[in-house]
Formats: structure tokens, C-alpha cells, sequence
């Protein structure tokens, strides 16, 4: 429920104000009934009715200014010199709602009407357009819209500021999300990308030796597996802001060719059907060739490098070679771009080779299964 300034509701303090404008201009019409030539329970009602109809003046602001301007006119047409006070708080409600043209075209009808319908009841023009002028003076009329006007604005800013408010603290939650989730990242996936090839390594030599594989390291298997990719979906909620899709293969041409602008004359070669890589496999391939290029780039010297990317039925290849300085019998340093990309390779269960070429220069391949990405 909508509460005003002092905590009452917005409905009864509306009510209040119907109730206390129509008492007020009850008691002036019957002080001066004296000069009414009208019939006197037509005056009462009129001057009642607009006064108890700004109850509905949130609601229905152009009815009510209607309203009030009518029973203003009707009061005056018989006899009672009553300002038209209701119909100036109709006013103030109409602009403080938004609707100024409405209050504009009102008021100057009522500007014309109250004069002419003064002259039912006073037959001297010049008095008839005094007291009609006295019912509604221009400078209380342009008070009430200013006030309503003013308020509205005060208002809007106040609605802005709010709106403000919240979207910096929806930025700041975003933010605080994908902090965590680099957290999370750093701190969980190695280490269990790392249980997990341990044990896969462990029950592919037990079997190769033709021994039985414990049950308790085919569960801890299993158990990496599960977690890794609950981790992953867990990330990838994280990292999400709902701005724009994750990259994935569509966007290997433009990876390439900002490498290009960059001074590495790079090409890329994609065969196979790219609509049945899963979304996962498509994220990583990006991410390989965006590391290998960069690394490239950054650390190899290299003036050209190729990008080859085999969509297979069960498994997808990527392949980035590049014609830097790296010697053949030289070992690769495994830094933190090496580590992610063999991290996110192993958690969907390919293998990857980062190593010298025969040849001279680098080379990055890797092989992801198509059927057990989730």
C-alpha cells in the first residue's frame, strides 16, 4: 500500500483532503447564499460534489479535473461566488500525473466558461466577469501547475537516482561474480584436473599390466569426472552476465584475422561438420587457438603461423603451428597459458601436445571427444 510523507496511506489522506476542500467550500457558499439566485440545493451539491471528487484524483487525475471544473461552472452559473478551489487541486494532480496538455486545454476553457456562466445569475457583463475572474485567478492557476509540475520532476529524479542505484549495485554483483569464478577457477580446476588424470593414468596401467583395478580408484575416476564437469557448469553460470554469447568456433575467422592486424600472417583451416561440436568443445577450441596465437605473438618471434581445425564424427582436432624460434630438442616452459589450455582439455577428456616442431618452430594440437562433452 502507498503511504505519504507522515506514514498514511495514500488513499485516506486523499479522502481527507476531498472531505476537508468540500467542507471549506460548503461553508463559503452558504455564507454567501445570500446573493445565490439559484436554487440553493443545486449550489450545495455542486460545491459538495467537487470537493469530495479529488478522493479519485490519483486514480483518474483528467476525470476528476473534469469533474471539478464542471461543478465549478455549474455553481457559478447558479449564483454561488465560490472560488474553484477543487478544480485547482485537480490541476495540481492532473500535472503532477503528467498530463499538462490536458491541464492547459482545461484551464482555459475554464478561463472562458466561468464568466459566461456567471452571467446566468448577473446580468451586468462587467460584474459577471469580475466575479468569474475572482472564481479562478490566473496567478493561483499557474501556482497549482508549477507546484504539480515541480513535484512531478522531483519525483522522476528521485526515480532515477533509485534506478541508478540499482544498476550499479546489479554492475557491482556482476563483478563480484566474475571474481569469484576466476577464483574458483584458479583455485579448484587444477587440482582437480589433476586427480582426475592421476587416476585415469593409474587404471590405464593397472589394465595394460592386466591387473583388476581397484573399485575404490574406478569411483575416485568417476568422482573426478563428475566434478569436473560440475565445476565447468558451475563456472560458466558464474562467468555469465548475459551480455553476449561465449565464443566458440564462429568466431575462429575473427580471431585469425586480428591476429593478422597484429603483424602475424595467420590462416585458418576448418573441415567437417562444425554444427555437431558441442557448445563446450566449441568454447575450448577457441580458447586453444586464442592461447596459441597469443603465446606466438608475445614469445615465439614467429612471422607466420596456420591454424587447422578437424571436425570428426566421435573426436574434433585443432592444430596451430607457427615458424618461430623454438629449437626441436628444447623443452617447453609450462606457464599459466600452457597449464589453462591443458586444463580445459583435460576436464572435457582429450589430450593435448604442446611441444617443438622437427622442423623448427611450435606447435599446439589437440584432440577433444565430441561424445563426452556434456
Amino acid at each position: 500500500m502507498n503511504t505519504g510523507r507522515f506514514g498514511v496511506p495514500a488513499g485516506a489522506a486523499d479522502g481527507l483532503i476531498a472531505v476537508g476542500v468540500a467542507a471549506v467550500l460548503l461553508v463559503t457558499g452558504v455564507s454567501g447564499q445570500q446573493s445565490a439566485t439559484g436554487p440553493a440545493p443545486l449550489g450545495h451539491g455542486l460545491l459538495a460534489a467537487g470537493g469530495l471528487a479529488l478522493a479519485a484524483r490519483r486514480r483518474a487525475p483528467v476525470p476528476v479535473l473534469a469533474v471539478t471544473g464542471l461543478c465549478a461552472v455549474g455553481y457559478q452559473a447558479a449564483g454561488f461566488d465560490v472560488p474553484a478551489v477543487a478544480y485547482l487541486f485537480a490541476v495540481y494532480a492532473a500535472v503532477r500525473a503528467g498530463h499538462r496538455t490536458a491541464a492547459i486545454v482545461a484551464s482555459v476553457v475554464m478561463l472562458a466558461a466561468l464568466p459566461l456562466a456567471a452571467l446566468v445569475s448577473l446580468p451586468d457583463a462587467g460584474e459577471a466577469f469580475a466575479r468569474g475572474r475572482g472564481a479562478l485567478e490566473l496567478a493561483w492557476l499557474i501556482a497549482a501547475g508549477a507546484a504539480g509540475e515541480a513535484l512531478r520532476q522531483a519525483e522522476r529524479r528521485a526515480d532515477e537516482a533509485e534506478r541508478t542505484r540499482e544498476e550499479t549495485a546489479r554492475r557491482r554483483a556482476d563483478e563480484e561474480r566474475l571474481h569469484i569464478a576466476r577464483e574458483l577457477h584458479d583455485s579448484l580446476t587444477h587440482q582437480i584436473s589433476v586427480i582426475k588424470l592421476q587416476s585415469e593414468v593409474a587404471v590405464h596401467v593397472a589394465r595394460k599390466r592386466g591387473e583388476q583395478v581397484p573399485e575404490a580408484l574406478l569411483a575416485i575416476q568417476e568422482a573426478g569426472r563428475e566434478a569436473a564437469r560440475e565445476l565447468r557448469a558451475t563456472l560458466e553460470a558464474l562467468r555469465d552476465d548475459g551480455t553476449a554469447p561465449p565464443p566458440g568456433l564462429a568466431d575462429l575467422p575473427g580471431l585469425v584475422e586480428r591476429a593478422g592486424r597484429a603483424g602475424l600472417e595467420a590462416s585458418l583451416t576448418i573441415e567437417g561438420r562444425r554444427e555437431d561440436v558441442p557448445a563446450a568443445v566449441s568454447r575450448t577450441v577457441y580458447r586453444i587457438v586464442q592461447e596459441a596465437l597469443t603465446n606466438t605473438a608475445r614469445h615465439a618471434a614467429a612471422a607466420t603461423a596456420s591454424v587447422r581445425v578437424d571436425c570428426r564424427p566421435d573426436v574434433l582436432a585443432v592444430r596451430v603451428d607457427d615458424d618461430g624460434g623454438a629449437a626441436p630438442d628444447a623443452a617447453p616452459v609450462p606457464g599459466v597459458g600452457l597449464l589453462g589450455m591443458r586444463e580445459r582439455v583435460t576436464a572435457l577428456g582429450g589430450r593435448l601436445r604442446a611441444e617443438p616442431r622437427d622442423g623448427g618452430g611450435f606447435t599446439v594440437r589437440a584432440e577433444l571427444p565430441v561424445d563426452r562433452a556434456p
